[in-house]
């Protein structure tokens, strides 16, 4: 089992930064691929960024690619995300996420099966 608690939500002007981390619990975290997903009012949730199990391989959906950046510190359990440039269109719910099992690159939706309760993102225009 995994739990994950996300912090560092909030409101923020379009093209402001952010910063999400997110803690793990288990002494299986730097074995997992762990990503970050988020929610919009009315949509579903899709996968943003992904992170290997050892920080070597990233991912990112087209539409944050070149503003946000994901990275792990598994020593210290935890994932963190910059978003920059952030954009109205961003405004969601960010969920971190732990892989079923271990070694992967978290590159798949499918990979995930861990979840966060979610912290909320806003950026006003």
């Amino acid at each position: 089992q995994v739990q994950l608690v996300e912090s560092g939500g909030g409101l923020v002007q379009a093209g402001g930064s952010l910063r999400l981390s997110c803690a793990a619990s288990g002494r299986t975290f730097s074995s997992r691929a762990m990503g970050w997903f988020r929610q919009a009012p009315g949509k579903e949730r899709e996968i943003v960024a992904g992170i290997s199990w050892s920080g070597g391989s990233t991912s990112y959906a087209d539409s944050v690619k070149g503003r946000f950046a994901i990275s792990r510190a598994n020593a210290k359990n935890t994932l963190s995300r910059q978003m920059n440039s952030l954009k109205p269109e961003d405004t969601a719910v960010y969920y971190c996420a732990a892989a079923y099992g271990g070694y992967g690159l978290g590159s798949r939706e499918s990979e995930f099966g861990y979840w966060g309760q979610g912290t909320q993102v806003t950026v006003s225009s």
